[in-house]
């Protein structure tokens, strides 16, 4: 006798999502930068005018602060609106939730905060080091990012960690 449920009924598939490839996410990386560079030179000019800042050391910690809130409020923006920043849209690549929806404020803030890992271990080297040399820091700062970046190969769906560790994936929106 045949069960009178899931009759005629599908289960949903999962959706197939294309993966951008290492060198789209990083070539999306850089550009993110350069706009993001824009973006904290404005964010920096409007600090140091209301704060009265007159010397870049001062005040730096405040500045600091500020700047992470500015760079988090973007991120968490486009992240949760449409799932892509302006450098994510020029080269196809989108944000969503494993299940394939749209990421929310809490989850993106959560993606901002563990994306700094990318950071992180380079700036906690300096630090320990005490090393002062701007080149010596953008050296590990580089090494970093790029050792990091191929970490996702380690990943079945070549994903970042902090995707994987907040439910997220960069999928091709194309």
């Amino acid at each position: 006798m045949a069960s009178s449920q899931n009759v005629g009924t599908a289960l949903p598939q999962p959706q197939v999502r294309e993966v951008p490839g290492i060198f789209r996410r990083m070539a999306c990386f850089t550009y993110e930068g350069v706009l993001l560079f824009g973006l904290l030179m404005i964010a920096g000019y409007l600090f140091s005018s209301l704060t009265q800042q007159r010397h870049a050391l001062q005040g730096r910690h405040g500045l600091q602060a500020f700047l992470f809130i500015v760079l988090g409020i973007y991120f968490v923006w486009f992240w949760s609106r449409g799932g892509q920043t302006v450098a994510m849209k020029a080269w196809h690549v989108r944000l969503v939730n494993r299940d394939g929806t749209a990421v929310s404020q809490a989850r993106a803030l959560c993606r901002y905060l563990l994306s700094w890992l990318w950071f992180m271990p380079a700036l906690l080297a300096v630090w320990l080091a005490d090393l002062r040399a701007p080149g010596t820091t953008f050296a590990l700062l580089g090494a970093g990012v790029v050792a990091y970046a191929l970490l996702a190969r380690l990943h079945p769906s070549r994903q970042f960690w902090h995707d994987v560790v907040c439910a997220t994936q960069l999928i091709s929106s194309k």
